[in-house]
């Protein structure tokens, strides 16, 4: 059984999709007026397929006219789908959020259950507002109450098939009992569930939406910088753009461009993004998303360099595996590694070994700088005290187990594993 909090956009999908997947929902909302509208089999808003499954369900698996205690106590999972508008300062406003945490302390009775936050809040509001003040109520009301995060992603106007055919569910949750509630509640989805911490779901959340700002700013800087050039097609650009094959496939190929590393490098692509920055400015438009892009680029090494000598000390053998900008290629203009080697030789590391599977000779011959360079794999793995993975070559891949040996700084997050666990065999709703 489950009650949802809060029957606006999220919740009032949230509640009927669990209804409709054979789970006992009671609806709560603190809004007479949008509970007496449900009642009559009308929803507040405009959401495709909402009515009808409203009409289906409302009176059978779904239920709003229950008492809050009523509804919690008879419930393993409660999740709250209320409001956190933005403040004045940008921050989110959890006035809501915390009223209708502290709402289900002082009704709750009986078996352990778990508090779900679904409203959308910045990373790190679980962890360091949310927990402690469920902490500081399980101290005062003694009741066993869990807590997990579980972010939504849903369109609006696509909102119905988003929650019933998810592509990915993530929960943040860091305690077994509220897990294995939220396994069996996304049983009957047959989707991916990722367990992670309470801060990377958040993060996922926000992840996906900036991605989503930063594309549409991008999209609209590009068409102001065409406009002051001038003599330029721009949706036909844009429709000519969207022909490039890396965007189809599953997954897209374009999503291998949608990763951390360690910068950029190569002919192309640090010169045509400094070159259009530069046109447009002589064209009297200033380019703020694509030198933020460049900045960012500089930065990444700093951020990278600075990582290691946090912990390294400067005696130590550094082995950097990788030293052409991508895999597959022996380029090495503009390589990330030239310029963080140079970043590790400025903090004082005399000792550097590097090994790459085709581009040692190049880049030994392209930039004079006084390292090692080692053969093969396994060498540069015995000789080095730490290792840096700069390039994600398939062959550092396949051997995991011998550059793992080692302290690893893998700067391509070539060993990173999707954060996931398996569901549960068994279902009771």
């Amino acid at each position: 059984m489950i009650t949802v909090l809060g029957l606006g956009f999220v919740g009032l999908t949230t509640a009927l999709g669990f209804s409709k997947k054979g789970f006992k929902v009671y609806g709560i909302d603190v809004n007479q007026e949008r509970v007496n509208s449900i009642k009559k089999y009308e929803v507040p808003f405009y959401e495709p397929h909402l009515d009808e499954v409203l009409r289906d369900e409302l009176g059978q698996n779904f239920i709003v006219d229950a008492s809050l205690a009523e509804a919690v106590n008879d419930s393993k999972a409660v999740i709250i789908c209320v409001g956190t508008p933005g403040n004045p300062d940008g921050s989110a406003n959890l006035t809501y959020l915390l009223d209708a945490v502290k709402s289900i302390f002082e009704v709750s009775q009986g078996d352990f259950k778990v508090i779900v936050t679904k409203s959308t809040v910045p990373p790190s509001t679980v962890s360091k507002k949310v927990k402690p003040y469920v902490d500081e109520l399980n101290s005062q009301y003694n009741k066993p109450i869990g807590l997990a995060s579980n972010p939504e992603f849903l369109r609006e106007g696509y909102a119905w098939d988003d929650f019933m055919n998810p592509d990915r569910v993530v929960i943040g949750v860091e305690d077994e009992r509220s897990k294995e509630i939220l396994n069996q509640l996304y049983l009957p989805f047959n989707a991916p569930v990722h367990y992670v911490t309470y801060n990377s779901a958040e993060f996922i959340k926000y992840l996906s939406n900036t991605l989503l700002s930063t594309l549409i700013s991008f999209s609209n800087e590009m068409a102001m910088i065409a406009e002051h050039i001038g003599n330029i097609d721009v949706p036909g650009a844009f429709k000519i753009l969207h022909q490039d094959k890396r965007w189809s496939g599953q997954p897209a190929a374009m999503a291998s461009y949608v990763y951390p590393g360690c910068g950029y490098g190569g002919y192309c692509l640090p010169k045509d993004t400094a070159a259009l920055s530069s046109i447009a400015q002589e064209h009297g438009f200033m380019p703020k998303i694509l030198e933020g892009n460049l900045q960012i680029n500089e930065e990444i090494k700093d951020f990278v360099a600075d990582k290691i000598a946090a912990v390294v000390p400067t005696s130590s053998k550094i082995g950097i595996l990788g030293l052409a900008f991508k895999s597959g290629s022996d380029d090495v203009r503009l390589s990330p590694s030239k310029f963080i080697i140079e970043k590790l030789l400025e903090k004082g590391y005399t000792n550097i070994l590097a090994y790459d599977p085709m581009a040692n000779e190049v880049f030994a011959k392209e930039y004079n700088l006084p390292i090692t360079y080692v053969d093969t794999l396994p060498e540069l793995v015995e000789q080095a005290d730490e290792l840096v993975l700069l390039t994600s070559w398939a062959e550092f891949k396949q051997n995991k187990a011998l550059i793992t040996s080692k302290r690893l700084f893998d700067f391509r997050y070539a060993f990173a594993e999707l954060p996931s666990a398996p569901v549960a065999d068994t279902l009771t709703a």
